[in-house]
């Protein structure tokens, strides 16, 4: 069996006043020329922890200041064999403070805001299609766990570890 590189990266989604959503159209890889929430690669030379990764990133990405109690955890996602280079562990954040001025474009890319509804007709991963955008829409108050198995990249599998919890009664 070939070892494959494993990464832990944030993807934190960031909404304006009006609830559109800040992406960015990346100019590196991975997912160069798409468009994605704003996030990285967690920084394992420090123990930097998933939350702190988040923080790290807004603030780089965006020059937006956020603590802890401005990020809530609302879904990992787990992908094996991700375009046959790697396999990934992502945290997916909601930003509860909002943003309003569009941050300039920089070495990660250009960044637009985008209606939800919009999202779909968008240059995006596919698996973003297949993952990330439809746990988005399922995180109101909800934890989920899923996981992706891409080893044949024509047939994903994948499996809901920890589904979205019933809203209480």
């Amino acid at each position: 069996m070939q070892k494959v590189p494993f990464r832990i990266s944030t993807l934190v989604f960031i909404r304006n006043g009006k609830g559109e959503l800040l992406l960015l159209k990346r100019s590196r890889a991975p997912n160069l020329g798409r468009w994605s929430p704003i996030g990285g690669k967690l920084d394992f030379f420090i123990g930097e922890s998933p939350f702190e990764c988040a923080i790290r990133e807004t603030l780089e990405e965006t020059g937006m200041k956020i603590d802890e109690k401005d990020l809530r955890l609302f879904a990992y996602i787990s992908e094996k064999n991700y375009e046959g280079s790697g396999h990934w562990l992502m945290f997916l954040f909601d930003c509860l403070a909002s943003l309003n001025d569009l941050p300039p474009d920089g070495p990660e890319g250009t960044f637009a805001w985008f209606d939800r509804e919009d999202v779909d007709n968008l240059t995006i991963p596919e698996t973003d299609h297949l993952l990330v955008w439809p746990i988005y829409d399922k995180r109101h108050g909800e934890f989920a766990a899923l996981r992706a198995d891409f080893s044949e990249p024509d047939y994903p599998k994948i499996l809901v570890e920890s589904p979205p919890l019933a809203p209480p009664h």
